[in-house]
């Protein structure tokens, strides 16, 4: 197949012919299979579809592939052959994420009725405490290799923490957008590492809106926005989570995974991975179910799914789920490809279901989850109750960020038992001491 030439306003004036970004080898477009040179684009220029990174993976002895990765890092550049990074990736300054807890949640298990093993892939753990210093990290390499000096990005508040200290570490300059009414823990997050950190009056889709602009003006000269012109190598940091997963149960797929879905990106990414994964014999070709979590108040997926509908309707959010509030979402129809294929489905739950949810996986494992956690929890006891998870299954369901960071979700709830006088007569009054 051919390979065109596409140009985009914010490409820096060089050569892109010899980027070198390990294993990737093209631009592929989603939808019609057009092939481009690798740069910062993010459409095809005959359909406008979203383009992905096509590559050139390891071939070979998948023994010697799986030994070779398990001798690697400790973090996500372990997988290093299997992302559009260069081959020494792992000497340059960055904030190394990934490989983080799959944790065994028995407790957890026990309160859904699940007998076949449920885990939850706990990303807080990242450098930033969420997913996205994964698909950051993955970012920053295609800005070094693009030649650009700005990190950018339109965020719900994980992302523009996540840009702002990866930015820090690898000597760009930051500048990201956000709604200007996010949680304040997201804004302080994203303050403190420096940066330029631009509210903007209206929700993330008017952001997204305003930093597509900005790429096609003089003003976003030599700017890379990760989740816009860098998108296609971004997206490409969620596989991690499916090498990571498959590599912590014993190099094998879950049954079933819960995904939230925001943009939709890491849910069709995580469904890559496993492809790739059992096309390079790393696993056992076998059938696993994708399911997307959403938050009713934006519901504009699982609202598609529900009705058998191929086209996902914007809707304005209207939830405490900030992180997930995408009302427009880039690959709503490809999740919803991806749970109709693998025999999934997509769900959603309420406000009053996510802050019990993450009541709950508190509560059954120590694990405090942002709203988006809660979601993720919530909508898998929704899919057990209704019959869609088979609890006999080995299941997998994601925290992708810390409840650090959302606490007003459940700050209203949650407090202490007791306050009381500092004797033992008004402990025991409290009726505490054998509780």
């Amino acid at each position: 197949m051919a390979v065109h030439t596409v140009a985009t306003p914010a490409t820096p004036s060089q050569d892109t012919s010899a980027v070198d970004l390990g294993p990737a080898v093209a631009l592929s477009c989603r939808e019609c299979g057009e092939r481009f040179p690798l740069g910062p684009v993010f459409a095809c220029v005959s359909c406008f579809g979203p383009l992905e990174v096509a590559y050139d993976l390891p071939a070979g002895d998948p023994e010697a592939l799986r030994a070779a990765i398990e001798a690697g890092p400790a973090n996500i550049w372990r997988y290093a052959p299997l992302l559009p990074v260069p081959a020494d990736v792992a000497t340059k300054p960055s904030l190394n994420p990934g490989f983080t807890q799959l944790v065994k949640a028995d407790h957890l298990a026990a309160e859904l009725g699940v007998t076949g093993g449920l885990y939850v892939k706990d990303d807080s753990g990242n450098p930033t405490h969420s997913f996205k210093d994964r698909v950051v990290a993955i970012a920053v390499e295609a800005a070094r290799a693009f030649g650009f000096t700005t990190l950018s990005c339109s965020s719900t508040g994980n992302l523009a923490g996540a840009v702002g200290a990866a930015a820090a570490r690898a000597g760009f300059r930051s500048c990201v957008f956000i709604p200007h009414d996010l949680e304040q823990g997201k804004v302080v997050m994203a303050a403190v590492y420096g940066g330029d950190l631009v509210g903007i009056e209206g929700n993330y889709d008017d952001v997204n809106r305003f930093c597509s602009e900005l790429i096609g003006d003089p003003l976003g000269e030599g700017w890379g926005f990760v989740n816009v012109n860098l998108r296609p190598y971004y997206g490409e940091g969620s596989k991690s989570l499916a090498y990571e997963i498959a590599e912590q149960l014993g190099w094998r797929l879950p049954d079933q995974i819960v995904i939230p879905v925001a943009s939709g990106s890491q849910l069709t990414k995580i469904d890559k991975g496993f492809k790739e994964l059992i096309a390079l014999g790393l696993v056992e070709d076998r059938p696993y179910k994708i399911f997307g979590a959403q938050a009713e108040g934006c519901s504009p997926v699982s609202t598609a799914y529900k009705a058998g509908h191929d086209v996902v309707r914007p809707q304005k959010p209207d939830t405490i789920a900030k992180s997930l509030a995408i009302g427009n979402p880039a690959d709503g129809p490809y999740v919803l490809d991806i749970a109709r294929r693998t025999g999934g489905a997509v769900e959603d739950v309420d406000d009053a279901q996510v802050v019990d949810a993450i009541k709950l996986l508190a509560r059954t494992e120590g694990i405090f989850a942002e709203t988006a956690g809660g979601v993720t929890v919530g909508v898998t006891r929704k899919l057990i109750e209704a019959g869609l998870i088979d609890p006999s299954l080995t299941t997998v369901v994601l925290n992708t960020g810390d409840g650090l960071k959302t606490l007003d979700a459940v700050a209203p709830t949650t407090g202490p038992t007791a306050t009381i006088r500092p004797d033992l007569d008004a402990f025991r009054a409290a009726g505490l001491a054998t509780s």
